[in-house]
């Protein structure tokens, strides 16, 4: 109990004053008291990490959110349950050395290629960062499915386009990368010092290559340039949803242009037959046609017949 003479000194003496200044003391202790409780409720039920002010928009005005969290923080060290920060938000999660009592069989995840996981660290450590640029670090041609694949993940996600010619595309981690990588901020990747303690590297450089300093800021920087939306997004859709490209409403449709009106059309119309029986004599070779006294459904050995006749005639 701290001093309450030091507190109120003008009111030494005074046991009214002391009495409301013990008040007021315990009045602050159960308001922390009740913030800490209230911080594990919402932790405890929640779905998704949460952060600072997410917990504190339930707490009383003039709480300081994160000393009660370090608190809580604390008071679950070397419990069954912790709770950690990771990617700037708190959540409970199992003490790591009791992880083996949940586990469970379940069915292997694909793991990623070599160049996934080379991509992936180029873009975390270089972000925001260009597909020419990945390939200039790593030295090889990437292929697209890398890229996508890193996408589908989540832990990649496109940024912008880079002010340059050619107006690339950049990319850089998400908040899934922290989350799955037990990262707090992205400056907690290791660094040379954790690489070599770690036995990843041998601690020889090459001449005028350095460590870059990470930043998953989601601030475009003032060399990247927002993404534009589709070609398409701001056409008006039709009936069923599909954009309709409104650009095009005035040009002349080729189909209409190619059936005219008036006289034209009825040339054209008149000359279609005799168009199709040019093409009826092509097909049966020779331009013969089939005499035009055989009528529909007539019998083939009757036409035979009379060609015969014809034959025997221009013989006699």
């Amino acid at each position: 109990m701290p001093n309450v003479a030091r507190l109120f000194p003008a009111a030494e003496g005074d046991k009214a004053a002391q009495g409301q200044a013990e008040d007021v003391i315990d009045q602050a202790a159960e308001t922390r008291q009740e913030a800490v409780r209230i911080a594990e409720a919402l932790l405890f039920a929640a779905t998704e990490p949460l952060d600072d002010a997410e917990i504190g928009r339930h707490m009383a005005a003039g709480v300081d959110v994160r000393s009660v969290l370090e608190e809580l923080r604390e008071h679950y060290t070397g419990r069954g349950v912790n709770l950690a920060r990771v990617a700037k938000r708190w959540y409970f999660r199992t003490a790591p050395d009791l992880g083996w009592l949940l586990s469970r069989d379940q069915q292997d995840q694909k793991k990623l290629s070599k160049a996934a996981l080379e991509t992936l660290a180029i873009v975390a450590y270089h972000q925001p960062v260009t597909r020419a640029e990945i390939e200039d670090i790593r030295g090889v041609t990437i292929s697209r499915g890398t890229i996508d694949v890193l996408m589908e993940t989540g832990w990649v996600r496109l940024r912008g386009r880079r002010k340059a010619p050619g107006r690339p595309v950049t990319y850089g981690t998400t908040e899934s990368f922290l989350l799955h990588f037990g990262l707090e901020n992205i400056t907690d990747l290791p660094g040379l010092d954790e690489l070599k303690s770690a036995g990843l590297f041998d601690g020889r450089l090459p001449k005028g290559f350095g460590v870059p300093s990470p930043s998953d800021d989601p601030e475009l920087r003032e060399d990247e340039d927002p993404l534009e939306g589709d070609l398409f997004d701001d056409l008006p859709l039709g009936e069923e949803g599909e954009p309709v490209a409104a650009i095009f409403d005035d040009a002349p449709v080729e189909a209409e242009s190619a059936a005219p009106e008036g006289p034209a059309a009825a040339a054209v119309l008149a000359s279609e037959p005799a168009m199709v029986e040019a093409e009826a004599e092509a097909e049966d070779g020779q331009g013969a046609s089939q005499p035009d006294d055989v009528a529909e459904g007539e019998p083939e050995d009757e036409v035979g017949d009379e060609a015969e006749a014809g034959r025997d005639r221009q013989t006699d």
